[in-house]
């Protein structure tokens, strides 16, 4: 059942708590130049820093959880306005950093623990921090991360902790390295009950034939194709791409943006395969399934995680993906805040785990 009358209210007792403004200042301190544990690890070390530092103002007790792991088949990071990622690259050794945070208030509040409300059973929501060579990544992914972090905020205001997780991944950008490494660890605890990814959310554009879709796409998806050609290729809409397993979560999301004011433009688009390394292997055999796998998503779908991704379809809309010119000043932060609002109900609306949010929010 999809509580979408739940989803609604919350949206509406959210919305007037997400700021553009907030979401701009922290967009432009995490786009201040390329970051990477590789390339740049200086400017990846501040990224980090920061967004600790913010998700602890919130309430939330983050814990940074190391990885390092050898000869692991990934992709390369260096930049270009490419399709796809297709340059497969085997990494001899990547040591790495996720962040991942769980609410510290309620009876926890100061004690410097995460709730046991953002432990088992839980709804992940997780962005990417890393960029690829040469770029400042403001869409990105700081569009996706500053998302995190309101969310985050908005979170705070209710009554009593949610059952969410919020994850920062590192090194998406070379093959979805630190989301791989996540998602076993939830899958070996058991722990998720779904994950939605935030990935380049913050580029919109109304112009008229500004969409563009991979080759191959209008046969593979005919009804989303008609739907985005419907509306005149105009690059305002988050796209929410899901699986069978997260059905009715992906109309919770659009339910939460049709509940926005003024509402958020939203196309569902189902990926038909099973989760698992068979679903991996038609990803790579068919060109418009691959593009589905273009972020850390995928990791929690190869390990049978329903999951689902939130994005602006990067360089199908956006001229400035992989480029020195992805900056903070091409974001539209009031649409980025409405997809904030929408990700944050969802999560706590989660259908499959039936939670509601428990009356008027915390003043």
């Amino acid at each position: 059942m999809v509580h979408t009358a739940d989803v609604a209210a919350l949206v509406r007792e959210l919305a007037p708590r997400a700021d553009p403004a907030r979401l701009r200042r922290d967009v432009e301190r995490l786009a201040d130049g390329p970051r990477s544990r590789t390339r740049a690890p200086e400017a990846m070390a501040r990224a980090e820093a920061y967004v600790t530092g913010e998700l602890a103002r919130a309430g939330w007790c983050t814990e940074r959880q190391p990885f390092d792991v050898r000869l692991r088949l990934g992709s390369t990071d260096r930049r270009g306005h490419q399709a796809l990622p297709l340059e497969f690259r085997l990494h001899p050794r990547l040591s790495g950093a996720n962040l991942l945070a769980r609410p510290a208030w309620g009876d926890h509040r100061g004690s410097g623990t995460a709730s046991a409300a953002g432990g088992s059973r839980t709804v992940v929501v997780g962005a990417h921090l890393d960029t690829v060579d040469g770029s400042p990544g403001a869409d990105d992914n700081a569009s996706g991360v500053a998302a995190l972090l309101e969310i985050s905020r908005l979170l705070a205001a209710l009554p009593r902790p949610p059952a969410v997780t919020l994850i920062v991944f590192d090194m998406e950008e070379l093959g979805l390295i630190g989301a791989r490494y996540a998602a076993r660890r939830l899958r070996r605890g058991r722990q998720a009950v779904g994950m939605m990814c935030l990935e380049s959310v913050g580029y919109f554009t109304p112009e008229p034939g500004s969409q563009q879709m991979p080759m191959g796409f209008d046969a593979a998806f005919p009804s989303v194709a008609a739907e985005v050609r419907a509306a005149g290729l105009r690059g305002d809409f988050t796209l929410v791409v899901h699986r069978r397993s997260t059905d009715a979560a992906a109309a919770l999301w659009r339910a939460a943006a049709q509940a926005a004011d003024p509402p958020l433009p939203c196309v569902t688009l189902r990926d038909p395969r099973p989760h698992g390394p068979l679903g991996a292997l038609a990803g790579l055999a068919v060109p418009p399934l691959a593009h589905l796998d273009r972020s850390d998503h995928a990791a929690f779908w190869n390990v049978g995680i329903p999951a689902l991704m939130l994005t602006g379809t990067a360089n199908f809309r956006n001229r400035h993906y992989h480029r020195p010119t992805d900056t903070p000043d091409t974001l539209d932060y009031a649409r980025l805040a409405a997809v904030a609002v929408a990700t944050a109900a969802t999560a706590v609306c989660w259908p499959e785990r039936r939670a509601r949010f428990g009356g008027a929010i915390r003043t």
